[in-house]
């Protein structure tokens, strides 16, 4: 029988982490304090001095990640001054410096976003999710995120030319060829670097929230079941709590009591419907024990 873990620990993730050893974790995954943002729950970490502070921590992460893992780093920039302040982008260079490979930039795309009415600007409707790695080759399970093929399929799939029967190279002279043929019979294909979600709100107690489906198809894409994953800013567990559904062991780390205390209740109450569905689904589950660390 195996057992789930997952462990809510309170504290600054760059002292905790030092208890762990390294190479531990297959995925860290988080959405640390936005600069000058949660001012009233994290204090606020100016965009002048968020990339120092963000350097002893990801020293932490990138001694704790395996050489196959992967980190994701949801972050967004900030209006300064009428202009966007470039801590991100800093952030993204000094990342380079320490060691960290950029490997790939996901868009989230708000689908629910806020509507507004600004001088200057439009509404923010997105964020970043940044892909780091130790290493060029790493575990990525794309399979796990296909998506349906859509209705596209249905009208050109049946009408093929000799163009796209064969590999055909751009008339443009591009270079880039297309053999649609391969396609035939497909009913799901790989997704894009796009994610097309809508934000919740069903946790009010927390100032800064997002969407378990975010959490949940990285989780998918880079890990596999009884993984280790991380969040060092956990907040009110959302991570966690997918992990959890997940079958991932992982573990959560937050400054704040209030919010390890949401994270735990959060991955508690998991617990209990997943026991239940296994209880009247046992026979066609896999039998795991599931534990929550109070540390």
């Amino acid at each position: 029988m195996r057992t789930i873990e997952s462990i809510i620990k309170q504290g600054d993730c760059l002292e905790v982490l030092q208890h762990y050893p390294k190479d531990y974790f297959d995925l860290i995954i988080t959405s640390p304090p936005y600069a000058d943002c949660r001012a009233k729950s994290y204090g606020g970490i100016s965009p002048d001095k968020y990339v120092e502070w963000f350097l002893l921590r990801s020293e932490q992460f990138l001694r704790v990640l395996k050489p196959t893992g992967t980190f994701i780093l949801n972050i967004k920039e900030k209006v300064v001054n009428a202009e966007r302040h470039t801590y991100v982008i800093e952030l993204i260079l000094e990342l380079r410096r320490q060691g960290w490979l950029w490997t790939e930039e996901f868009i989230w795309h708000k689908k629910n976003s806020h509507p507004g009415k600004w001088p200057n600007r439009f509404r923010d409707s997105w964020e970043r999710c940044l892909q780091f790695n130790k290493m060029k080759k790493f575990h990525m399970f794309q399979e796990a995120v296909m998506v349906p093929m859509g209705d596209w399929a249905k009208t050109i799939l049946k009408h093929l030319g000799t163009n796209d029967v064969v590999r055909f190279n751009s008339q443009v002279g591009s270079g880039f060829g297309k053999n649609i043929a391969n396609w035939v019979g497909r009913d799901k294909a790989y997704p894009s670097n796009v994610l097309h979600l809508a934000t919740e709100t069903g946790n009010r107690s927390h100032s800064a929230t997002f969407p378990r489906d975010l959490p949940g198809w990285f989780i998918k894409l880079f890990t596999k079941e009884d993984d280790w994953i991380l969040d060092p800013f956990v907040g009110c567990g959302t991570v966690c709590e997918v992990a959890h559904s997940l079958g991932r062991n992982s573990v959560g780390i937050d400054i704040l009591p209030e919010y390890v205390n949401l994270a735990r209740d959060k991955v508690k109450e998991k617990e209990m419907l997943l026991c239940e569905a296994m209880t009247q689904y046992g026979k066609n589950n896999k039998k795991r024990n599931y534990r929550v660390h109070r540390t």
